[in-house]
């Protein structure tokens, strides 16, 4: 009865993903576009990547920092990974994280993310082309994470982070927090999870700007725009597995505060525990909606090393690209 119990929630998660059903209301697709730190929106990790984003009821590896911190504890050793994205536009972002397995029931993780790309001139109705200044613009973000196991089933998680985003001498920076739980259901390998990333307080740019009034200017302050938080859950599960073959499934619900619902599927073959191969599918997006990646794992002095890559096609934009690198020791 009990794994008959999750197997009816495993199907209805397919079936929300497949048909479009919404299991919360469409509270944020009139808010689309109303968030600030949106590069916090892009996943880490080719390997999640690939996967459509599908991976928060995967979570075992480094890469669970980002997608759900109560995984830390199910990854076997210690894990760094490093992991460059080849973004839409020019536009680049570098990752480093690094998971510390303190106990069989505890792991700490820290981890710092940068988004960047080249100066930009700076352009005025007298000189369209650039006046010869440029100005610049970044965002980062740096944290702790946690993850306890708290039975041989359940594990939770939480997430501290600093976040900064500057444009020019124009800065914005806040405290968010993530949370995660993680759960064995005891049929087979299936595992529920969920998580809330991005959760805080509005954010608004330092300072004060000159506001036209009808006689002159006046000192304004900048608007406060809510960070972009997100709710998701899912499940996951080896669909297959036979001697050297391994298939593994993931669907997942995305429940953004500014925009509307989208759900994900995502796949993973393994071969010898050596070859990956993997894809995912998004609902409710207008211009993505396959993703496709690979990966290798092999020894190298002694140690695991991970080589993973991802591939997505934006219809209206471009291509964009995810490397990463993991090892465990």
């Amino acid at each position: 009865m009990f794994g008959k119990r999750y197997i009816g929630l495993f199907v209805l998660l397919f079936a929300t993903c497949l048909f479009g059903q919404s299991l919360l209301p469409k509270l944020g697709e009139q808010r689309a576009g109303t968030s600030a730190m949106t590069f916090l929106k892009m996943g880490v990790g080719a390997r999640a990547t690939s996967m459509g984003g599908a991976f928060v009821a995967i979570s075992n590896d480094a890469s669970s920092l980002y997608w759900n911190p109560a995984g830390l504890v199910q990854i076997k050793n210690n894990e760094l990974i490093v992991s460059h994205n080849d973004w839409l536009l020019d536009v680049d972002s570098e990752y480093l994280g690094y998971v510390q397995q303190l106990t069989p029931s505890l792991a700490l993780g820290v981890f710092v993310g940068y988004l960047h790309l080249a100066d930009m001139p700076v352009t005025t109705e007298f000189h369209p082309y650039g006046n010869g200044d440029y100005f610049s613009y970044y965002d980062m973000m740096a944290g702790l994470s946690a993850s306890i196991r708290m039975t041989d089933r359940f594990s939770f998680g939480i997430t501290g982070k600093y976040v900064r985003e500057q444009l020019d001498n124009i800065i914005m920076d806040g405290l968010l927090f993530d949370f995660g739980t993680y759960y064995w259901t005891g049929y087979k390998t299936l595992r529920l999870a969920a998580s809330m990333r991005n959760f805080g307080h509005e954010l608004r740019p330092k300072g004060t700007y000159q506001r036209r009034e009808t006689v002159g200017y006046s000192d304004a302050s900048y608007e406060a725009f809510s960070p972009p938080t997100i709710f998701t859950m899912g499940a996951a599960m080896d669909v297959f597995s036979h001697q050297a073959h391994t298939v593994t499934a993931s669907f997942q619900m995305n429940h953004p505060m500014d925009d509307e619902e989208s759900y994900l599927m995502g796949a993973e073959y393994i071969f010898l525990q050596k070859l990956m191969l993997r894809s995912g599918y998004i609902t409710n997006a207008d211009d993505i909606t396959w993703t496709f990646g690979a990966g290798l794992q092999f020894a190298l002095f002694g140690k695991s090393m991970k080589m993973d890559y991802s591939y997505a096609d934006y219809t209206y934009l471009s291509l964009t690209q995810q490397f990463t690198f993991g090892f465990e020791f």
